[in-house]
């Protein structure tokens, strides 16, 4: 589950309010000590926090849980049976106290979810009995015996606690939407989208809940809606988050989600915000990651005017933000459709795009940089993007984005820095079918850079894709200027077959001698 990264002294101070004396808290039971109904107890858990805190504390519980019951198998391998017993026994307790933190705070819990929590209470204690049995016996053909007993019976509890959260979090999930539906104030409606968001956070399987619990539906309820037009932008952001699962996807294509996201796009009394975050969405729904886009026949319907209004969105952005999640929407659709591609060479989009790249406050980071060039490999494949290119001063950016390098040291920006330089490299090799393209790049000493990326492991990161794109931009500029390469160059890097080239560069490890 997802925790959000805080100070390591806060987190330790947080998670120490959960990790209480297994012994004290069974012969409690986790009863509070105080019955004085107005006393606020600071041993209980469950106080009168808003929803969205307890439901917090109710997932960070769950995930202390699931951790003791992957280390409980863990050590139940190496048949460490005092320590299985120990934190059998911790299970316990943290399952009796998950259960009256959500009773506490809970609306509506059903017969069902009340059915498994005494399953799961149970079978705890029957855990429980059980290593405990397995502690008071020396006799190893015994213990052995026993195991696959136990191990049987870990599987059990696991299942039973999976299927009360589920529940759990089902109930939240149609709390949550039921307020988002029956609410007459703007107020709750913004803070149950906000607690929706937030749940969509806490990853896949939460999305999942929340779009067979009709989200989807709701959250576009509400974008159609003028009175709420100032929720939009957070009502976008929590679809997006939701459209990751392929049921949220589906949900989107029955309450025809495209074509309210095209009406958003392309209305201009909308905030710049609300447009960026309708992008945001797009992306989502098209990112070439997805193997469920198939079904989304509505937005090749709408793809134009989505397509014409990101360009705008894109040439009218002020901030980086916002130009990476419309460019990003723009990258992700020339992968779904190449008459996406057409599009925007219609559009003029590769001017505006190179534009851009000149203004540093607008693309500014790696990850720009990464979809702009994502749309330029992609449209290079049509012969009418060359000129375009050219007249753009683009193949002067391409090569400049071969010396893409990460300032901080981020895995995630150093990431970002490989595919920059793969996909540079692959435009080149596409666009260097022109005569007037090669010749633009050779000029800007681009084949100098290619074999350096090629030689050098560091100066690609060891990324093999970024090699393999080089080599074939270097093999196209050589046809057009031989006299580029020295003889080594040559023999090693354009000669032999790619793949040995491949190898022979691959092989290459740097000399201390």
């Amino acid at each position: 589950m997802h925790l959000i990264q805080v100070d390591s002294v806060q987190q330790w101070m947080e998670d120490l309010k959960l990790m209480t004396d297994c012994e004290c808290m069974c012969i409690l039971q986790s009863k509070p000590i105080s019955v004085e109904k107005d006393e606020q107890n600071e041993l209980i858990l469950s106080s009168q926090c808003s929803t969205w805190d307890n439901l917090q504390l109710l997932l960070k519980r769950a995930w202390i849980i699931s951790t003791e019951l992957t280390r409980i198998a863990r050590k139940l391998e190496k048949n460490r049976w005092q320590r299985v017993h120990s934190m059998t026994v911790r299970v316990n307790c943290h399952v009796r106290s998950m259960v009256n933190e959500y009773n506490a705070f809970i609306r509506n819990s059903s017969e069902e979810m009340h059915q498994f929590e005494n399953l799961l209470i149970d079978k705890c204690s029957e855990f429980t009995a059980f290593t405990e049995r397995c502690i008071q016996t020396e006799d190893e053909k015994i213990l052995k015996s026993m195991k696959s007993s136990v191990n049987e019976t870990l599987a059990t509890v696991a299942q039973y606690f999976g299927q009360l959260i589920e529940l759990v979090l089902t109930c939240e999930a149609q709390n949550l939407l039921k307020q988002i539906e029956l609410s007459d104030s703007m107020y709750s409606t913004e803070l149950a989208i906000n607690s929706l968001f937030s749940l969509t956070q806490e990853g896949a399987r939460l999305c999942r809940i929340i779009a067979k619990e009709g989200g989807v539906v709701a959250l576009f309820k509400i974008c159609r809606q003028d009175c709420f037009r100032c929720l939009y932008p957070q009502t976008l952001r929590t679809l997006a988050s939701i459209c990751c699962v392929e049921e949220g996807m589906h949900q989107l294509e029955k309450v025809n989600g495209i074509l309210c996201l095209a009406d958003i796009l392309t209305d201009n009394t909308h905030s710049e915000a609300t447009h960026a975050e309708a992008a945001a969405v797009i992306a989502q729904i098209t990112s070439p990651h997805l193997t469920f886009t198939q079904h989304l026949s509505s937005f090749l319907e709408n793809m134009e005017e989505i397509v014409t209004a990101l360009v705008k969105l894109c040439q009218e952005a002020s901030s980086g933000e916002v130009f990476l999640l419309a460019s990003a929407a723009l990258a992700n659709i020339t992968f779904f459709d190449t008459m996406a591609c057409e599009i925007l060479l219609q559009l003029n989009a590769m001017k505006i795009l190179l534009e851009a790249c000149s203004d540093k406050h607008i693309v500014d980071t790696p990850y720009s940089r990464d979809q702009v060039v994502t749309i330029l490999a992609n449209m290079s494949v049509l012969d009418q993007c060359a000129s375009e290119i050219i007249q753009g001063n683009g193949v002067q950016l391409l090569v400049e984005m071969l010396f893409e390098r990460s300032s901080s040291g981020n895995s995630a920006e150093v990431a970002a820095c490989e595919r920059v330089q793969q996909k540079s490299a692959v435009t080149l090799a596409r666009l260097g079918r022109d005569p007037e393209v090669a010749d633009a790049a050779i000029k800007l000493n681009c084949i100098p850079r290619l074999i350096k990326l090629c030689r050098s492991p560091a100066e690609r990161n060891n990324s093999d894709s970024v090699l393999v794109a080089c080599l074939a931009a270097l093999r196209r500029l050589a046809v057009m200027s031989p006299d580029g390469l020295e003889d080594s160059d040559f023999q090693q890097l354009v000669k032999p077959r790619l793949v040995d080239s491949f190898l022979l560069c691959t092989n290459m490890e740097e000399s201390f001698v």
